[in-house]
């Protein structure tokens, strides 16, 4: 069975994103972080970072987002172009782009508006982290194919990511260009998306209920 581990609005979506569009049988349980329970000895057991996403499948136990992505994406087959392609080339590289230049500086913003300790928290970082997102956008913006999808008409797991990161973007009101606005909303429309942020958000109210 596997199992993910995290909360509904965290990057553990991405995860169940990519479970539901595989169409693979798994399990949520929620880590409910604002009481602490990413601290647990349980949890620091799966992951001694103590952050969410965790998967479980049998004995393996994975954390980071994007390698359990790609490793769900490669046990059951689908999501990823064919290895040592150059549409493979080009779907690492976009997913490398999305987590080290896309993602971070959001990231950046997180943690010091209210991830970190208030006494580690520098809100004079803030507008450095917003030049550098709004730069690594337009970078994405002129990137972006014309076609439906990253790599033509196939959806991958770099699409998932992507658009998974706009999201947070524009949940952290930050500029989207025009036309990756207009792709994340086309690809956060998938049934998928809404299916696993929908058993997310059951199994999260029923543990607070």
């Amino acid at each position: 069975m596997i199992t993910l581990y995290g909360m509904p609005r965290s990057r553990a979506l991405r995860v169940a994103w990519v479970l539901e569009e595989l169409g693979a049988e798994w399990a949520f349980s929620f880590v409910d972080m604002n009481k602490g329970e990413h601290r647990s000895a349980a949890f620091l057991a799966l992951n001694p970072c103590g952050k969410v996403p965790v998967l479980t499948d049998d004995n393996l136990v994975l954390s980071e987002s994007a390698a359990i992505c790609l490793y769900l994406a490669e046990k059951f087959g689908n999501l990823l172009p064919e290895a040592g392609s150059a549409a493979s080339g080009l779907h690492h590289q976009w997913v490398s782009f999305i987590i080290t230049e896309l993602e971070q500086p959001l990231w950046t913003l997180g943690k010091h508006k209210f991830a970190l300790p208030e006494a580690q928290r520098h809100p004079s970082i803030m507008p450095c982290a917003v030049w550098e997102f709004d730069k690594a956008a337009a970078l994405a913006e002129a990137m972006l194919p014309d076609s439906d999808f990253l790599l033509g008409d196939t959806l991958s797991v770099a699409d998932i990511l992507l658009a998974h990161t706009l999201l947070w973007g524009t949940l952290f009101e930050q500029q989207i260009p025009p036309k990756l606005a207009a792709y994340r909303d086309r690809i956060a429309a998938r049934p998928s998306r809404k299916s696993a942020l929908a058993k997310m958000e059951a199994v999260a109210a029923a543990a607070q209920a």
